[in-house]
């Protein structure tokens, strides 16, 4: 089974969430970091970061790679796929870096600090 980690208090990740709920199959798990073991790796920080995707052999995916994999465990599966194509895959992913970041930044850090509860709505 795959397992999509992701920010339950970031609105726009539960939105999508609440939407893969309905439309996954039953191998794809959805954990919320926030409800993790302190200990779990990687850790909350780097979880938190980027959208993280551990497939069922163990294998770590993340950022626009986990999101195209979550949804193939949907109908709509296919609609993603076109982001990976040669091409619309280097613009894509830094689209998705820069959107992770910035949100990263606006909900975990204030003052040039970081921490692991928001400190802000998206």
């Amino acid at each position: 089974m795959d397992t999509l980690y992701f920010d339950g208090s970031c609105p726009l990740c539960a939105k999508e969430v609440r939407l893969l709920r309905r439309l996954a199959d039953r191998g794809l798990a959805l954990r919320d970091i926030h409800h993790l073991p302190e200990a779990h790796q990687p850790d909350r920080a780097t979880l938190l970061r980027t959208l993280h995707l551990q497939t069922e052999r163990g294998h770590w995916v993340t950022g626009l790679n986990a999101t195209v994999g979550a949804w193939q465990h949907t109908r709509f599966g296919w609609l993603f796929r076109p982001l990976l194509w040669p091409g619309v895959v280097s613009v894509a992913s830094r689209l998705y870096r820069r959107w992770a970041d910035r949100r990263f930044d606006r909900r975990y850090c204030s003052n040039g600090t970081c921490q692991l509860s928001p400190t802000q709505a998206d």
